[in-house]
């Protein structure tokens, strides 16, 4: 028996949606999670695509997410579409959202939308993609659990608080990135937990403050935002337009309302979508040559562009035809399944 299991993009899929509606999750919400997913693994982000069934399973297990939760769309302003998630996984709600927030976006110039009440536990660059495939430049970003301590500080209060960007190309996909603004997902901590490999320097502090390579020490103690002072702000920038905000729950809050049962956190979510013809005019094309010309530059010297790796990797793996991951991960989600509906 080989040390990996070997699925392909619709078996990652269809294994998704079984795990999720097996542990109680309805079928629009289950579909809606697992396209993230498969996602993910296609293009190799391992702690953003199988793995991530495991806190998607907890959380159900919990009580704590509405299962059949229908997403309602309020037309909240001109520029502001409004959905509140009714508790369940934020990507139903972004569906439901999206098209008003794109159709905004193309009248206005500059768009946004706000998802409330919803839990969100998978990667953002999929969904400012989506925007790029609009043809309109993306932003998005949340809060999560006080897992991260402010620069300087040795308590958590702040989440990993991704950030995400992207710009549409039209010979390409877009240039897209997608960071947390902790010095490392909580997801890659907790892989490189299941592997026994230490963390880089930096990355948290133990229970008394103290740094350690350690991960269990760091997911008992608190991860660190990356640059300092500089991603600290970044974070406490997140906190603030996604929560307060939008009318939504910083990490800490999401931390206290979680009560221990280690769910995904429950917060908003933002997202911005710009339309360039809008925003450049008449001259539209030749703004958006220029970029090109910016991007080229930086590839052309041999930088890699955010957002390059991942797209080779799903040049390979669509070529490949598969996707791996390691066996005993496999074995872990398929004993997620309840014994009776395997």
């Amino acid at each position: 028996m080989t040390d990996t299991a070997s699925l392909t993009l619709d078996q990652v899929f269809d294994f998704a949606v079984r795990v999720m509606t097996a542990n109680g999750l309805s079928e629009p919400h289950a579909r809606a999670n697992a396209a993230v997913m498969r996602d993910c693994q296609r293009d190799e982000c391992q702690s953003h695509g199988l793995y991530r069934l495991i806190m998607c399973v907890r959380t159900l297990r919990a009580g704590m997410v509405v299962t059949d939760a229908t997403p309602e769309v309020f037309d909240h302003a001109p520029g502001v579409v409004r959905v509140d998630a009714k508790r369940g996984f934020s990507l139903l709600a972004l569906d439901a959202g999206l098209p008003l927030l794109v159709e905004k976006a193309r009248a206005s110039g500059i768009a946004a939308l706000a998802i409330q009440n919803c839990f969100h536990f998978s990667a953002l660059w999929p969904e400012v993609e989506r925007l790029a495939e609009h043809g309109l430049v993306g932003l998005a970003m949340n809060p999560s659990h006080a897992w991260v301590a402010p620069a300087g500080g040795t308590t958590p209060i702040l989440g990993t608080n991704p950030f995400a960007f992207a710009w549409p190309r039209k010979d390409g996909p877009p240039f897209a990135f997608d960071f947390a603004t902790s010095a490392m997902a909580r997801g890659d901590i907790e892989l490189h937990r299941r592997e026994g490999k230490p963390l880089p320097p930096g990355t948290g502090i133990d229970a008394r403050g103290n740094p350690t390579t350690d991960p269990l020490a760091v997911l008992d103690g608190a991860m660190l935002p990356f640059g300092g002072h500089k991603g600290s702000a970044l974070s406490l920038m997140i906190e603030l337009l996604a929560g307060p905000l939008i009318g939504d729950l910083t990490s800490l809050e999401s931390m206290q309302y979680d009560e221990g049962a280690e769910a995904a956190p429950l917060h908003g979510q933002l997202l911005i979508a710009i339309d360039p013809a809008r925003f450049t005019g008449g001259d539209s094309a030749s703004h958006l040559a220029r970029a090109e010309a910016l991007l080229d530059a930086t590839a052309g010297q041999g930088a890699r562009l955010p957002g390059q790796r991942r797209h080779e990797a799903r040049a390979r793996t669509l070529a490949a035809g598969h996707v791996s991951i390691p066996r005993k991960l496999y074995e872990d989600l398929l004993a997620l399944i309840p014994e009776a509906k395997r």
